[in-house]
């Protein structure tokens, strides 16, 4: 669909949280690209961090920058397996208002194009949370950009048509 260039882009501010228990900053190939494509939109990195695969951690954290004012979004990358340890999900739910479920849906008929039916092993999932959206996406380099390229630059993008996340968040709290 197409960007209105008649309308004003409206960047926002997203945090990115890696989820993994062997990647450092040095490693993290998959945040790299993801603060890359977000920047390279126009958008503002307003926080990043690295956790390691536990559920309550995860929650915590995702806890603390819904309550931050200076953070409209939050994308996380990794812990979206079926394994023992791929517990960025259940984090996702345990604060999430509203789930998101045709983000997960997209995102994994996206990625069928370049993974084939591998891809029904990613749980990635997106929810709004106290106003904040949570966009949960798998740790590889290949489905960072098959999310952000085939659904979130668009749809994190104020002046794409018909519609977006962004002209929604004034609405996100209503009652």
């Amino acid at each position: 669909m197409p960007i209105d260039e008649s309308r004003t882009f409206q960047p926002i501010r997203i945090a990115v949280l890696t989820v993994s228990d062997t990647r450092g900053p040095a490693e993290d190939r998959s945040g790299d690209t993801l603060v890359a494509r977000l920047t390279g939109a126009g958008h503002e990195l307003a926080a990043r961090l690295i956790l390691r695969d536990d559920m309550a951690a995860i929650a915590d954290q995702l806890d603390r920058w819904i309550d931050d004012t200076g953070i409209d979004c939050i994308i996380t990358t990794g812990g979206t397996g079926v394994t023992g340890r791929d517990v960025t999900p259940e984090a996702v739910e345990r604060v999430a208002d509203k789930m998101i479920p045709g983000f997960g849906e997209l995102f994994r008929w996206l990625s069928y194009r370049t993974i084939g039916t591998s891809t029904v092993q990613s749980r990635a999932c997106a929810c709004v949370a106290r106003g904040t959206y949570i966009f949960a996406l798998p740790g590889s380099t290949g489905a960072v950009k098959d999310a952000w390229d085939g659904i979130l630059k668009d749809q994190l993008d104020s002046r794409h048509r018909p519609c977006n996340f962004v002209e929604l968040m004034p609405r996100l709290l209503e009652r």
